[in-house]
């Protein structure tokens, strides 16, 4: 076409990269081609964050941000200058990372996707609306509506066309009955007698009253001239505020067919407002439970953590907040003289023995007069009006977040949960999960004008929920929160709302998609990411799923080890291509000349040592009964969503901290725990950070940073200098840096440009004062120590059996490659999850301990799961047990016992 510039051909449409030195990337020069599906591979810890998300990511954003006026960059979190010479051919790019969602409790899966925005249109357009108080559908009436359903009341009685003025409200009520006298209206119907406004009757101030003006009186069954109908009518509705009552009178009994022209019940009175999307909404105040707030829970006293041990009698303390939160034991001695003579309570038997009508008369209190006030109510009263902190943490103790009494956890106020569309309310099909509300929104055709109105919100809601289900997310319901979601799965709601924006022409840049993904969805994954490609996207993709490298278009191996080692492209090209000729681990592992081998021997399971969860009910779980033998590496796998966590973390893991730690965190619903005396303390590893400051390190988090400080105050010049271990803290005045407190860096505000990172001037990023600095051991001071890596200090070292466990456990865990001092927010979960271990395994063992790990292959490369397999039979071996949730077949098969 004229004027049209010639596409560039494939040969040229490639990202160039020069000289990138970000981190440990080592001057990496790299063509990578556009509009292709590229994963970047390697060693953890080898530079492919950085190489990805750091230097492409981050140059692809900043020239974004350079685009726009220095007004408007004042306002928006700025991305530093990646250290690269050029990046050339860089499209638009676009992070899909994996990180926690918002802890917000009003964010849900719904209203990330923006389903929820389309569903309360929904039901604002074609919803029924329905009565709050007594559930009767609400529609408006026309006058002639009306009338034609009065005309038709069968022959037989007088009909008095009503408009009710009062409903059942106190008071004699003179200026009612002087207005309609007022209107010209002779007669009204009080309390269901027909009786005259003049004089007016005279009615008791303290007892309820209905009063309706008689606007007319007509035969039933009696041809009558319809305009004087109509005309009562229209009287009726407007003294009735769009109300009214057609009552027929047969042998003294009232029958009332009750109207309105407005979204009123015609038989409650309730109005309700016109339905509009935020009036569904948990976020307004217009559509929010006032209870709660939109909430839909609230701190309330927890009946499972006032009785933490059922077994015991309440007469020996089966709810010790009676005299810990109640602040005094007098009212221990009342509760039980009241509960046993009183009520017949027995106060020597198991709390869990008593029939339900006795525990509830405990917990909440009777109704007989001058009866027991009950515990739940004794304790909220104290809470409201104790002015001791003591007191108030005990009984906070014994709260939890539970679902509103008002509106059950449905977040909403009545008027919105009154209005149904195929027969739901809103907070029903939020409760679906993503297979479910797909299923009922691909079946919901609604009719006539509704069908027009439906059909474009209809398009966007379908087209959402199928995106979730092409990423393997239709086990996740709507109302999840987003705080509740793993990496993963946040990361693939993000990806699905990618496909649905359907760009083209961006480089998306992707971190572990595959994370919590069981491999029966691998499949659908990659076809999401292969259809984001063929919208003329680039995809990149850090990943270390073999199936992903394989299904890729363009490999890039970075290594060949992790720190200092890595940095470097070590292979680069087709798949099958690095399979066939590469010489880097991922090659070898690609070809198979490398796998994780099969234990050559798997530890025999006893059955009489197992602890045993019984009745597990937590959120899809179905009262399953589950074993968990001891002393053996436990897997437990399942398909996405299958309630692996649920019966782990929530149920297993709380259950046992609070048999064996006493800890106040509520276990998932369970009938029972067996076998927890065998365990002697339960250990979580996750994800999370070790810190969240450049003030923490892994040597601070193992604890070598207290040996290496005593150590350095037992040189001779620190002695001589009365130098402490504390001078030797960067955490402390006295020995760091005045200049910068220990941080070792300055942060220069620039406004509209990115804040600035300057290495402190007075300590040149070293972090501590001079004389510190001048105090050495074998040569290095302080700060060089801090600089090492974990694999240099063991020699280094070598003499202090201490340190070296410390260290040697690092190193095991394949974190030799970190140094000493690097700040713990750089560290990727996996290496946290990592330095978690090797402290566990640096601690003296005598047995008995119970470790939980969720999915901790999460970033690591094969030869990498290796080691940490290794890891975990050592725990194993020291007479621990050990269960880990995953996906990984490779952690599978080296199982000694497997829940599926």
């Amino acid at each position: 076409m004229p004027g049209r510039t010639p596409r560039k051909p494939a040969r040229d449409r490639l990202i160039r990269i020069r000289g990138a030195c970000e981190h440990n990337l080592k001057n990496v020069d790299l063509d990578l081609p556009r509009e292709k599906f590229i994963v970047i591979t390697g060693v953890s810890g080898s530079g492919k964050s950085t190489l990805a998300f750091d230097t492409i990511y981050a140059e692809g954003q900043r020239r974004y941000m350079e685009s726009l006026s220095s007004y408007a960059r004042q306002f928006l979190e700025q991305m530093h200058k990646p250290a690269v010479e050029s990046i050339s051919g860089l499209p638009p790019t676009i992070s899909i990372e994996q990180r926690k969602s918002s802890a917000n409790p009003r964010s849900t899966v719904a209203t990330i996707t923006e389903i929820s925005d389309y569903m309360r249109l929904l039901w604002a357009r074609i919803g029924v609306p329905h009565c709050p108080s007594c559930g009767r559908e609400v529609e408006r009436q026309t006058p002639g509506q009306i009338a034609r359903a009065v005309a038709a009341i069968p022959a037989g009685g007088t009909a008095f066309v009503l408009a009710p003025v009062v409903e059942g409200r106190k008071g004699e009520h003179r200026d009612v009955f002087e207005g309609l006298s007022r209107d010209g209206l002779v007669r009204a119907r009080v309390d269901g007698r027909i009786v005259r406004l003049s004089p007016a009757p005279a009615l008791d101030r303290n007892t309820r009253h209905d009063i309706a003006a008689v606007v007319d009186r007509i035969e039933t069954g009696a041809a009558g001239p319809p305009s004087r109908l109509s005309e009562s009518i229209e009287t009726a509705l407007r003294l009735g505020r769009g109300r009214m009552i057609a009552a027929v009178e047969r042998d003294g009994a009232w029958t009332d067919s009750h109207f309105s022209e407005i979204l009123a019940c015609a038989k409650c009175g309730v109005g309700i407002p016109e339905p509009e999307p935020r009036m569904f909404s948990f976020n307004s105040p217009y559509g929010a439970c006032p209870e709660c707030g939109g909430l839909g829970t609230r701190m309330e006293i927890d009946p499972d953590l006032l009785v933490p041990d059922p077994s015991v009698s309440i007469a020996r303390g089966a709810v010790p907040a009676l005299s810990r939160g109640a602040g005094s034991g007098a009212f221990l001695e009342r509760a039980v003289r009241m509960l046993s003579s009183l009520h017949g309570v027995d106060v020597d038997a198991p709390f869990s023995a008593l029939p339900s009508g006795h525990a509830g008369i405990v917990l909440r209190g009777s109704d007989v007069p001058g009866g027991f006030e009950g515990v739940i109510p004794h304790l909220m009263d104290r809470f409201e009006r104790t002015q001791s902190e003591y007191v108030k943490r005990k009984i906070l103790e014994c709260m939890s977040e539970l679902p509103c009494p008002a509106c059950g956890g449905a977040r909403l106020a009545p008027v919105a949960l009154a209005v149904t569309v195929k027969k739901l309310r809103i907070d029903r099909v939020s409760a679906m999960s993503v297979a479910e509300a797909s299923a009922f929104f691909s079946s919901l055709k609604p009719a006539g004008e509704s069908a027009g109105i439906a059909r474009p919100v209809l398009k966007e809601i379908r087209a959402r929920l199928g995106f979730l289900l092409n990423v393997g997310l239709g086990y996740l319901t709507l109302d999840r929160r987003a705080g509740t979601l793993s990496g993963g799965e946040a990361q693939r709601i993000r990806l699905a709302s990618q496909v649905g924006s359907a760009l083209v022409g961006v480089c998306y840049v992707l971190d572990e998609p595959t994370i919590g993904l069981h491999h029966r969805d691998n499949a659908r994954l990659l076809e999401t990411l292969k259809a984001l490609r063929d919208l003329d996207n680039t995809v990149i993709v850090v990943e270390h799923d073999m199936d992903t490298v394989m299904a890729a278009d363009y490999v890039v191996d970075i290594g060949p080890g992790p720190g200092a080692d890595g940095g470097n492209v070590v292979e680069q090209g087709g798949p099958k291509e690095i399979a066939a000729s590469g010489t880097s681990v991922t090659a070898r592992f690609m070809r198979g000349e490398e796998r994780i081998r099969i234990p050559p021997r798997r530890r025999p399971v006893d059955p009489r040592r197992c602890v045993e969860v019984l009745g597990a009910s937590e959120n899809n779980l179905k009262r399953i009964d589950a074993r968990f033998p001891l002393g053996v590496l436990v897997c437990v796998t399942g398909v996405s969503g299958s309630g692996k966590s649920s019966l782990v973390t929530e149920t297993l893991l709380k259950a046992l901290r609070r048999k064996i730690q006493g800890s106040r965190d509520k276990p998932g619903r369970h009938e029972g725990l067996r076998g927890a005396k065998a365990v002697r303390k339960v250990v979580e590893i996750d994800q999370s950070p070790i810190g969240r400051t450049s003030r923490s390190n892994p040597a601070t988090y193992t604890g070598c940073f207290g040996e290496i400080r005593r150590l350095f105050a037992m040189t001779r010049e620190a002695k001589a200098r009365g130098f402490g271990p504390g001078r030797f803290s960067f955490n402390r005045p006295g020995g760091r840096c005045p200049a910068c407190e220990g941080h070792g860096t300055r942060t220069i505000e620039m406004h509209f440009l990115p804040d600035v990172t300057v290495e402190c001037a007075e300590c040149r990023g070293q972090r501590y004062e001079e004389q510190t600095l001048s105090v050495r051991y074998r040569g290095l001071n302080i700060a060089q120590v801090l600089a090492m890596p974990v694999s240099d200090a063991m020699g280094f070292f070598s003499n202090f059996p201490a340190l070296v466990r410390m260290l040697t456990t690092l190193e095991e865990v394949g974190m030799g490659y970190v140094k000493l001092g690097q700040p713990s927010p750089t560290l990727s979960g996996g290496e946290a999850q990592r330095v978690k271990l090797s402290t566990e395994l640096a601690r003296p063992h005598s047995g008995g301990a119970l470790y939980v790990l969720d999915e901790p292959t999460t970033g690591l490369h094969l030869s990498d799961i290796s080691k940490l397999l290794d890891v975990l039979q050592r725990l194993c071996d020291l007479g621990n047990s050990v269960v880990v949730i995953e996906h990984n077949l490779d952690v599978i098969k080296t199982a000694d016992h497997v829940i599926d």
